[in-house]
């Protein structure tokens, strides 16, 4: 067989250089660190300004760097894992738990989710607002969705909102007996909120895990997380398999 095309081609400069800075980000530089600006790396690599922004938009791409507001291109921290596989991991709240709790309200959630939790369309919930960070940056927030018949003891809590009462709700929802979690995922973009919170660009990639807690057959709260999709990466579970939805069919692959 002959040569094909693409094994004739050579390495773009671009590649060449990413490859050659992915090298310096583990050799010298730590997390965290802002990178010198684009003229100052341009010279020390001998390459064109325009060759450098592709090297690192792919190295950006990659995870290996994030470009904040004011500050600069700095060296991202490793990936986190999000799981997203059948294990249990427990209640929101529950020791060992990286989130952190923020907020609580009671509020009529949206009406998607007054139909997951099945209630009524003006009932109102408790919504817990939730933060995780990593290497002293927000990567990921949540709000927590959780019915007032999960947590009825909440009522002689006179904590009408704030860090204590989400505390407070955490503590009452693992009073209840789990007995499944369910999870989705979707990729898409930070609305304004989000992007505050997460400190990136409105627009910018998001991975957006809901999870379903279940206990007597219902939905005894739901959390919807949003991650920055340049610092997670997913992780599944006991079969690996990952299932591809085709209309109303259901295959795993």
């Amino acid at each position: 067989m002959g040569t094909t095309q693409l094994e004739t081609v050579p390495e773009p400069k671009y590649w060449h250089l990413r490859t050659v800075l992915s090298e310096a980000l583990e050799n010298e530089f730590s997390v965290g660190e802002v990178l010198p600006n684009e003229r100052e790396l341009a010279a020390r690599f001998g390459v064109a300004r325009a060759t450098l922004r592709q090297a690192l938009e792919q190295l950006e791409l990659e995870g290996r760097l994030q470009r904040r507001r004011g500050v600069g291109t700095t060296v991202a921290p490793p990936r986190m894992g999000v799981s997203v596989g059948p294990a249990q991991h427990g209640w929101p709240g529950a020791p060992g738990d990286a989130w952190q709790a923020l907020d609580c309200t009671l509020e009529v959630p949206p009406a998607s989710v007054a139909e997951t939790l099945v209630t009524g369309r003006d009932e109102p919930v408790h919504i817990v607002r939730r933060s995780r960070v990593s290497h002293g940056q927000p990567v990921a927030a949540e709000l927590l969705y959780i019915p007032a018949s999960s947590v009825p003891d909440l009522t002689g809590i006179d904590l009408p909102s704030g860090t204590a009462r989400a505390r407070a709700v955490l503590r009452e929802l693992q009073h209840l007996e789990l007995e499944r979690q369910e999870n989705t995922v979707e990729l898409g973009s930070a609305n304004a909120e989000d992007a505050r919170e997460l400190d990136r660009l409105p627009g910018a990639p998001v991975l957006v895990v809901t999870t379903r807690f279940i206990t007597r057959g219902r939905t005894a709260a739901l959390s919807v997380a949003t991650y920055r999709a340049d610092t997670c990466r997913l992780t599944f579970g006991d079969t690996g398999a990952v299932e591809i939805h085709h209309g109303p069919e259901r295959r795993a692959s």
